[in-house]
């Protein structure tokens, strides 16, 4: 399997390389992931993005496809991950990107793999609708620092939802007010998505500063 092909933003010689992969649905220049990228980069992240074989060939052809199964998804981000020529790695991305990049670290579990952190945005902890079937077994044994940032009413686990769940203490939760999976917050709540991205945005920085 080929190397995906990868978009870079920010300075090449920031402290923390962070990569992110796209959600289920939308490719890795959809206008979240464009703003996730524009932001962080500007907080002097390197920004790097990728689409996994599924989604790639959805560009070429125009034909809407399903996630390619989990062992293709973990593949690209070993291939992604071997790619970059940095000891400081912070690997992560939106709803599923996110979930594939906590349970590739959870099989690595070593610190010669480079990656120094994990950042989940909208982490799929169960199917909407769905609550009894957890993706959090993984989650309660991860040894890598990692951070999820979470709406507060996220279909795919609220803020009540998560608070019940044995998550490993290396995992940290940034909870956006109001937020949706997309950390959309409604109109009466005096929010915006905007206010929701930058605060998940400055959850993220701060969560690398901690990693020394």
């Amino acid at each position: 399997m080929a190397l995906p092909r990868l978009l870079f933003d920010g300075p090449a010689t920031a402290r923390f390389t962070l990569v992110l992969a796209h959600g289920a649905g939308a490719p890795m220049d959809s206008p979240y992931m464009q703003a996730f990228a524009e932001g962080l980069s500007s907080r002097g992240f390197r920004v790097v993005r990728f689409e996994f074989p599924y989604m790639d060939a959805r560009r070429l052809t125009g034909k809407k496809r399903p996630p390619d199964r989990a062992p293709v998804l973990l593949d690209s981000w070993s291939r992604v991950v071997q790619s970059l020529d940095t000891s400081n790695l912070i690997i992560g991305g939106k709803s599923m990107g996110g979930r594939m990049a906590s349970l590739w670290a959870a099989e690595q579990q070593t610190p010669e793999n480079g990656v120094k952190g994990l950042v989940c945005l909208g982490y799929p902890f169960h199917p909407p609708g769905r609550p009894e079937k957890l993706r959090t077994a993984h989650l309660e044994s991860l040894n890598t620092p990692t951070l999820i940032c979470q709406g507060e009413r996220d279909t795919f686990g609220t803020r009540d939802d998560v608070s019940s769940y044995n998550l490993s203490p290396s995992i940290r939760l940034h909870w956006l007010a109001d937020g949706d999976h997309g950390f959309k917050p409604r109109k009466a709540s005096g929010l915006t998505e905007q206010q929701n991205w930058q605060s998940a945005m400055d959850a993220i920085a701060a969560f690398a500063k901690d990693l020394g």
